[in-house]
């Protein structure tokens, strides 16, 4: 089999990765910029193919985990255009082998399912719960082979420009982790910096335990590109896993 292009398109960023029937390869992060042209798309992908060694003939399909409506033509056309190779959109075209029980199925993101589907074919626990760090933090309730539903809750990045942009005097937050304990801070950049990544890592840990009032000793797994932060001072993320949307995608390719 040939390579496959796996595509995360989320509000902020679309992250990229070259996969074959080995598994994943190199991941590249791009901003999500709906308004840009198919070609933008295109000679960006084939700079990544250059740096990769990869010709553009050795890409058998385009696999698409998408939250961004405007952007998904655009894939379509380059895809035909750079890389003469079809487009399969998760939850469209690539069927994901979990049940959807939201009462508004057509509202759940991809990716969201994608995530779902990943986890529950990684781990034989029958309660998990997804934590996905991106512009919203989520987290999805799986029991069994079925999505029941979840949270959405404000995202770490989201939050600081919002705080930032509504506040004068604040700086831009720093998200490092300095040290795993939390201590208050004694300047405007420390007391940020506290506030956020342990407060974002309380939020998990406090919904968790409230959430297993409903689905008992959940299995919980971090996804996103925050998650390497909040994970490490989390007391109920249990494992890390940050490509899970990218390894979604790629087992229901391989496994159709």
């Amino acid at each position: 089999m040939g390579k496959t292009l796996l595509f995360d398109a989320g509000n902020t960023n679309t992250k990229l990765c070259l996969a074959d029937d080995q598994g994943l390869n190199e991941c590249y992060t791009l901003p999500t910029r709906p308004a840009n042209t198919d070609d933008d798309w295109g000679l960006k992908i084939e700079s990544i193919l250059l740096r990769e060694g990869v010709e553009p003939t050795d890409i058998e399909a385009c696999v698409i985990s998408s939250v961004v409506p405007p952007l998904d033509p655009l894939i379509q056309s380059m895809a035909a255009r750079f890389l003469e190779c079809e487009c399969l959109f998760a939850g469209r075209d690539l069927t994901l082998d979990i049940d959807n029980e939201y009462v508004h199925p057509e509202q759940v993101g991809a990716d969201v399912l994608v995530g779902c589907y990943s986890a529950r074919m990684t781990y034989d626990e029958k309660n998990l719960i997804v934590v996905d760090f991106g512009t919203a933090t989520t987290c999805a309730c799986i029991q069994g082979n079925a999505f029941k539903g979840g949270l959405i809750c404000p995202g770490l990045l989201s939050s600081a420009s919002a705080l930032a942009s509504g506040t004068a005097k604040l700086p831009k937050v720093d998200l490092t982790v300095a040290s795993p304990t939390l201590h208050w801070g004694q300047s405007t950049a420390e007391c940020l910096n506290q506030g956020f990544v342990f407060g974002f890592a309380s939020m998990i840990d406090g919904l968790v335990e409230k959430l297993s009032a409903q689905l008992k000793n959940p299995f919980v797994v971090a996804t996103g590109g925050l998650a390497p932060t909040i994970a490490q001072l989390s007391e109920r993320i249990n494992e890390l896993r940050p490509d899970l949307v990218m390894e979604g995608l790629w087992m229901a390719y391989y496994n159709r």
